[in-house]
């Protein structure tokens, strides 16, 4: 296994930013028992994020989501004080552990493909959408429907009237698109996976995609007292009729620790059973 924190290695001192689920007593109590140990180890806690070496994610896959988006390519790894915990790998009890693996050099770093995107509003002006984990969506309000062309490369897939699609990299399959019916894939294969949400059509099955594909929702009708979003890891803009939703890979990458040997199997057996 390999270190990659060059500071440890010339001043024998790691530096680590934390990032907290700040709504949540137990994710409070946790920093509280991290800052503690990392006194313990020698390990120095910063306020600013360009001095860390990695970033420690508190919480549960939401935090871990957020910790992603200002990471600027730095590695997190995940303490899980949440619920599933795909992406928080490390148990409060484990973190003396877990940072003493570190410190010593076991373990590895997986690099996870990120998504972004733009909205092109139907009088021209372009949104960026920033980079996203887990997946790139289209959705709605709770009445009507949308309607929407999927296009991808330039060619129709499809025409869909459904509550919406989700455009989601390997990571999110076990996210909203595995509520949604989706296929689970490998967190480390270079693919991109449409996944329509509760779809009118006869064509409502995933379809995946090359990692270099560029994919295109246009909003073609929204319905009386219809509202519809695109969202980016959950968060909103709203979308009107023309809208272009185009999203493609990310040249940011979120890089991430892991400190066991559990495959991705392990980790679909141990959560979704």
């Amino acid at each position: 296994m390999r270190n990659i924190f060059t500071n440890i290695q010339q001043n024998n001192i790691m530096k680590v930013y934390i990032n907290s689920d700040d709504t949540r007593e137990i994710a409070q109590n946790t920093q509280e028992k991290l800052i503690e140990i990392s006194n313990d180890l020698e390990i120095e806690v910063v306020n600013n994020i360009n001095d860390a070496d990695i970033i420690i994610s508190i919480g549960g896959d939401g935090t871990f989501l957020k910790s992603s988006k200002i990471s600027t390519g730095k590695p997190i790894v995940g303490i899980n004080t949440g619920t599933l915990g795909y992406l928080t790998e490390v148990l409060p009890k484990n973190i003396k552990k877990a940072l003493q693996d570190i410190l010593d050099g076991n373990y590895e770093i997986e690099e996870r493909m990120m998504l972004e995107g733009e909205l092109i509003k139907s009088n021209g002006d372009i949104l960026k959408i920033p980079e996203s984990l887990n997946e790139i969506a289209i959705s709605k309000n709770a009445f009507g429907i949308i309607r929407f062309d999927a296009i991808v490369n330039g060619k129709l897939i499809n025409s869909y009237t459904a509550d919406g699609m989700l455009v989601c990299t390997p990571t999110g399959s076990t996210a909203y698109n595995f509520s949604c019916g989706g296929p689970i894939a490998d967190p480390t294969v270079h693919i991109m996976t449409l996944t329509p949400i509760a779809p009118h059509t006869i064509l409502n099955r995933s379809v995946i995609l090359s990692d270099d594909s560029i994919v295109e929702l246009k909003i073609t009708e929204l319905r009386e007292d219809t509202t519809s979003y695109v969202l980016y890891d959950g968060k909103p803009i709203e979308l009107f009729c023309g809208d272009v939703v185009r999203i493609k890979k990310s040249d940011k990458i979120t890089k991430i620790i892991k400190l066991d040997n559990k495959s991705f199997i392990d980790d679909i057996h141990e959560n979704i059973n």
